[in-house]
């Protein structure tokens, strides 16, 4: 008599959905009833016509730049392992992409305050296109080819929009209100989108695993083509005429010789570097038990977390809460260096897990705002593509020391870069303090370059 095994295939609750969809329904709709200030984001009709217009183009650029971003971001290991790569060849593959971000990532971060950002917006288009073409017509294991280009365009991503987007505000003496919404609709139309994108991959994806990329390169393709057109049909950038010398000089003076700017870069770094680590580690440590897990059902899950805690960013900024900007970065990175604190501490059941994750997401989808509002008090905008790509070499560098640790010499755990990234957490949570003490100058002090 045969015995039949039956096997169990963990996958989250249709109630996590539920719980997320409404949630975040109920904050978005809510919000103009209760809000204090009435006057925030959407429901000002104070903003120019010109500005919004403008708003509505670059929300539409960046959802579709974020598309090509979830597009790329799914397939990973999957691809390398169709390829029939070995751990190591992963790894290789990792640190050469981190590698590509810590050495070019600064020259591209002053690259795009001297040429302006909407010049560097279309080189992140052009790095798609470039990767989208050479993943189709070759297909060939080459990736550390492809890996380069959108790492580079990851650096792009992180800075170029969001400079893009401060430097059009001030041009237009636009009320600080209309910025802080588009802040918080940026992290959650990322959140979609990523979403988005990996409903496309997966669509797309068959049996096949070379042809689904095949397909995604093409569909990869035709959105860099259209944002590429987007982005040109915006009003045209005046060229850049601040000299290099000079902006040696502004960079030395408000970036380099401030110590604020050095305490909000290294809390941008330690998210950063806790974020890296986790989008590392989260699926071997679900699956850590040997258990089968859907994966591809649970990340949504902390996309969708991330969405939610965006929308609490307009009650805070809307006079909801008595604490300043400063005071609930403290408490966030706090909660969050506890969040990985219990995850590297001990192992737990999957449902545990995934609650922690989300968390996690929660509070730095809530955090992403916060940090770009804070950047825009503390940071001239001519200079925020290089101090937001120079804070971010730290972080590189010790993403690549775990990696080359971890995947070659095996000489520290999983558990370990777990708690290495509460400690950053902790650090961050510890800088913001130090910011808040040192208060802020008076704004117009910030622009005299």
């Amino acid at each position: 008599m045969g015995v039949v095994i039956e096997t169990f295939i963990w996958e989250p609750s249709s109630s996590f959905f539920i719980f997320f969809f409404v949630s975040t329904f109920l904050s978005i709709f809510l919000f103009p009833y209760f809000a204090k200030n009435r006057t925030f984001g959407s429901f000002d009709h104070s903003i120019s016509s010109s500005f919004a217009r403008f708003q509505r183009w670059f929300l539409a650029i960046y959802t579709l730049s974020s598309v090509m971003e979830g597009l790329w971001s799914v397939y990973g290991e999957l691809e390398l392992t169709s390829y029939a790569l070995s751990k190591e060849s992963m790894v290789f593959y990792l640190c050469v992409g981190y590698s590509t971000a810590l050495v070019l990532g600064p020259l591209l971060g002053v690259l795009s305050d001297l040429i302006g950002q909407k010049r560097i917006c279309l080189l992140y288009c052009v790095l798609h296109l470039v990767v989208g073409v050479w993943k189709r017509i070759t297909m060939s294991p080459s990736a550390w080819f492809a890996n380069i280009f959108l790492s580079l365009a990851g650096l792009v991503y992180s800075f170029g929009f969001e400079t893009w987007l401060v430097v059009e505000h001030e041009k237009q003496s636009q009320r600080n209100d209309s910025l802080n919404e588009t802040f918080w609709l940026m992290t959650f139309l990322e959140s979609a989108s990523l979403i988005g994108g990996q409903v496309l991959a997966n669509w797309l994806v068959d049996e096949n695993v070379q042809h689904g990329i095949a397909l995604s390169a093409t569909a990869s393709s035709f959105l860099s083509v259209v944002t590429i057109i987007c982005i040109v049909q915006t009003a045209k950038e005046p060229l850049k005429t601040l000299p290099f010398r000079d902006y040696s000089a502004a960079f030395y003076a408000y970036v380099l010789g401030d110590k604020r700017i050095w305490f909000l870069g290294t809390s941008q770094a330690c998210l950063q570097f806790s974020t890296a680590v986790f989008w590392i580690l989260w699926a071997p440590t679900i699956v850590a038990d040997g258990r089968e897990v859907n994966l591809g059902l649970i990340y949504p899950c902390f996309l969708g977390s991330r969405m939610l805690g965006s929308t609490v960013f307009p009650w805070l900024m809307s006079g909801q809460s008595l604490l300043r900007l400063e005071d609930c970065l403290v408490y966030i990175y706090a909660i969050l260096g506890v969040v990985f604190s219990i995850i590297a501490y001990d192992y737990q059941e999957i449902r545990i897990l995934v609650v922690l994750f989300c968390l996690f997401h929660g509070f730095a989808g809530l955090a992403l705002p916060l940090l770009a509002r804070l950047r825009t008090m503390y940071v001239p905008n001519e200079l925020r593509g290089g101090m937001i790509s120079l804070s971010q070499v730290p972080a590189n560098a010790a993403i690549l020391f775990f990696l080359i640790q971890r995947g070659y010499s095996n000489k520290i755990e999983n558990s370990t870069m777990m708690a290495f990234g509460a400690i950053s957490l902790f650090t961050a949570s510890g800088c913001i303090y130090l910011l808040r003490r040192w208060g802020k100058s008076p704004h117009q002090d910030w622009h005299k370059l």
